[in-house]
């Protein structure tokens, strides 16, 4: 039976090849003007427009911005929570990690209801000071940072985190022996021991960040990056300009993955085993009050959004105009989900496109690891590639390449017109799934033992009962988080959907868009509210899955 395991394993990477790989090529070839006339045409209008050139600094140096701001607010708290001990630290730890639950469009639309000029926090503000305009107005680069600060933080705190918790506590001990101080400690041990995690968090975020498409757009007004350039390119119809900007940022993505991976071999290199330091006990009644309410605000400060969201959701369309508090709350809007087919389209266009993109994403990722879990040399590495590479090109740059491959009809090219039908979208979202499916099943394939299988074979259970028996029942909390943090990012997908999808497919979170476009904040925020429960219901999945 082992000699069919090569043609399956080919198969499934020339499966993943066309819809991973292929659309990045083609995007690239139509970039450079086809076979029918190779031109650098396109080339030169982006080389030569300044524009360009702008918007890829201005992504640059936005990314950058983010990883400090992001490393300013999530290291110390790493540290608060790992190293310390006061009341409700578990309690406040995890609700430090909320963010991550938020997707990326429901936390920029959170914040707009909360900071933005007519947001509550502006209009208490302006109704304390007796403003006539609001104190302030949330765009440009500050907005775009704030937002990213606010979600990306949490990727420092949770490495800053596990780094701490492996440490081992002889090691500052010796150091203290040695008459070193806490600060010299913290300088001299603990921050190289950690440095590993740093750098992965650093990186993890910045790669996040130059893929941000929600915050640039709702907040960017005229400062665009390049997500925003490539979308308004297309949308002027310039598609070759799009294409070469495209290619652009997947390249400055392909780098960003090829750091991150000298980054975990370095993590690998150098992780630290033993016991963990103690946490330290605040003694004193005050410092233990004061850590108590300052973790609280915190608290309160992180589930604001949350709360804003869930109040908008009750406010009847067009009832709140210059109060500081909504005059009306209602459940109308929830009522005209249920009652008003076309509010309801959405979320039935939404749900049905993340479950079949999530059962494919977990069969396609589960076929690429186990293969790839049985086999060494070249196409092992290239299944484990490909259910990565998704990871690491920003969203905007496979929603381009897919509107790129699957608007033409070419079957001998392997190209089928897919454009506005019903299946570009759950095309695009499995893609896009890969990773979290794929990837956390082959490491939970590699922590497997090989004994388990080779007891079950000694028993006479064959290759698929095997997989059935055994191999499916352990690896099942993985699958679990993996589905999903899958299903939760299809179902509040923005990056793909605003350049893939059409009227009569339209996701909740296009009908967002519009539902702000149009004033209806109540109507906005009830999609907001749904999506904010489906991620904390991933989230909460995901960390059953870890723990286990």
């Amino acid at each position: 039976m082992r000699r069919h395991l090569p043609l399956a394993a080919l198969a499934v990477a020339l499966l993943l090849a066309w819809i991973v790989g292929y659309p990045l090529l083609m995007t690239l070839v139509e970039a450079l003007g086809g076979p029918a006339g190779w031109t650098l045409d396109h080339v030169r209008a982006f080389a030569e427009r300044p524009d360009e050139w702008i918007a890829l600094w201005r992504s640059l140096w936005i990314s950058t911005a983010s990883v400090v701001l992001a490393a300013l607010v999530g290291v110390p708290l790493a540290f608060l929570f790992e190293r310390t001990e006061f009341p409700g630290r578990r309690f406040l730890g995890a609700v430090a990690a909320l963010p991550v639950a938020l997707p990326p469009l429901v936390g920029v639309i959170a914040f707009l209801f909360l900071y933005g000029e007519s947001g509550f926090v502006s209009r208490v503000v302006q109704t304390a000071l007796g403003l006539e305009q609001p104190p302030w107005r949330l765009a440009g680069p500050g907005a775009i940072l704030l937002v990213h600060a606010y979600s990306m933080y949490v990727y420092f705190y949770l490495f800053v985190r596990a780094g701490l918790s492996r440490l081992d506590a002889a090691l500052l001990e010796a150091a203290a022996s040695l008459g070193a101080g806490r600060t010299r400690t913290l300088f001299r041990v603990t921050l190289p021991l950690l440095r590993p995690a740093l750098v992965s968090a650093s990186l993890l975020t910045f790669m996040t960040s130059l893929a941000s498409f929600s915050a640039p757009y709702m907040f960017g007004g005229g400062f665009r990056v390049m997500t925003t350039q490539i979308v308004a390119s297309k949308l002027n119809g310039e598609v070759g300009l799009a294409q070469v900007e495209t290619v652009m940022l997947a390249l400055l993505a392909l780098l960003g993955l090829w750091a991150m991976r000298r980054a975990d071999r370095a993590e690998g290199a150098t992780g630290v085993r033993g016991i963990a330091p103690a946490r330290r006990q605040l003694r004193s009644p005050l410092a233990r009050l004061g850590a108590g309410v300052l973790g609280w605000l915190l608290a309160g400060f992180l589930l604001l959004p949350h709360a804003v969201l869930l109040l908008v959701s009750l406010v009847p369309p067009f009832t709140w105009t210059t109060e500081w508090l909504p005059p009306v709350l209602a459940l109308s809007n929830w009522s005209g989900l249920l009652t008003q087919p076309d509010k309801l389209r959405p979320v039935v266009n939404s749900l049905w496109m993340a479950a079949v993109s999530t059962l494919a994403a977990v069969a396609l990722g589960f076929a690429a690891a186990r293969l790839s879990a049985t086999r060494k040399g070249f196409l092992s590495a290239a299944l484990e590639g490909l259910i990565a590479l998704p990871w690491a090109i920003p969203g905007t740059v496979f929603a381009v390449a897919l509107a790129t491959t699957f608007g033409v009809s070419q079957p001998w090219l392997g190209r089928f017109v897919l454009i506005g039908t019903p299946w570009i979208l759950p095309l695009a979202y499995l893609v896009r799934s890969l990773p979290l499916t794929g990837r956390g099943t082959l490491a939970g394939l590699r922590a497997l033992d090989p004994a388990l299988e080779e007891a079950a074979a000694s028993l006479g259970a064959g290759r698929w009962r095997r997989l059935w028996t055994v191999v499916v029942p352990l690896l099942r909390p993985v699958l679990a988080a993996g589905a999903g943090l899958a299903f939760i990012t299809a179902l509040g997908d923005f990056i793909v959907s605003i350049v893939l999808y059409t009227y009569d497919t339209r996701p909740i979170s296009m009908e967002i868009l519009s539902s702000l476009r149009l004033q209806d904040l109540g109507m906005a925020a009830v999609y907001g509210v749904l999506l904010m429960t489906a991620g904390a219901a991933a989230f909460l999945l995901w960390g059953r899955g870890e723990a286990r």
